[in-house]
């Protein structure tokens, strides 16, 4: 895989199944040890800024990602820890709106919660619906809840690999995300390059904004298809793919930084 890219590069990674291997127990992900030296790699060059964006809470993210001078997103980009420290949340306004959508909307995740082995993750600002441990016997029970909640107003419904991740704001998707890390890195996508990379519905919808806007989108595994976008296997093929970029020299990747699976 090759690219011709500017300079300067907005560098935006998805964190479950990007940076690190999906596995059956979210609370055990980790950092993929070469995506680490990837960003490290990259966070080291004046011409990058480079973020990780996670629909996971931003202390949670913020723990799993020790790379200095990079930006952290937690709750898809609601909220961001910036590279030197400061965090910055979504203000009061939306502090209100989400507490009174999470007191119309909660009873039906207690009903959802009810199917035998589904569970479900409050996030905060938004809420995963984990089904991988659920039986194909509850299949039409939980398709009809999900479509009640795909109804609400203001809710919208993204599908990842045994989970759908549920936003409880409106413009709380990835693709918003993006929008507000341009704004606090004071980066115009007109003007200068932004790659994503990712791997589920939530990051398809940021993938796409970036690509209308001339940007790189990279898809890690098989679990959506994006027009356009470049396609790599797992997070070491996707450690493989950024050394190929025209713009870095290999020469100069140090050795422990070369691809391969942790």
């Amino acid at each position: 895989m090759s690219y011709v890219l500017g300079r300067r590069s907005l560098w935006v990674f998805d964190f479950d199944g990007t940076l690190s291997p999906i596995v059956p127990d979210r609370t055990e992900a980790r950092l993929h040890r070469e995506c680490e030296r990837m960003l490290r790699f990259l966070a080291r060059s004046p011409w990058n800024r480079v973020a990780v964006l996670s629909s996971r809470r931003l202390d949670d993210v913020v723990s799993r990602v020790p790379v200095p001078g990079i930006f952290i997103g937690g709750a898809s980009g609601l909220e961001w820890r910036l590279p030197g420290g400061h965090r910055i949340g979504p203000g009061a306004a939306s502090e209100g709106l989400l507490a009174a959508r999470r007191r119309a909307v909660f009873p039906l995740f207690e009903e959802i919660a009810s199917v035998p082995g589904v569970e479900i993750e409050d996030k905060g600002w938004s809420v995963a619906i984990h089904y991988r441990n659920a039986s194909p016997h509850s299949f039409r029970r939980r398709v009809s809840l999900l479509q009640r909640l795909r109804h609400r107003k203001g809710i919208k419904v993204y599908r990842g690999p045994e989970v759908v991740e549920v936003p409880l704001l409106g413009g709380g998707g990835k693709s918003a995300g993006v929008r507000r890390l341009c704004r606090l890195a004071d980066w115009d996508p007109a003007r200068e390059r932004i790659v994503y990379v990712g791997d589920d519905e939530n990051d398809a919808v940021a993938i796409r904004w970036v690509l209308s806007n001339g940007g790189i989108g990279i898809v890690v595994g098989n679990r959506i298809t994006v027009p356009n976008a470049h396609h790599v296997e797992d997070p070491a093929g996707l450690t493989r793919a950024i050394r190929d970029l025209e713009e870095i020299d290999p020469g100069r990747i140090p050795a422990e930084a070369g691809g391969g699976a942790a």
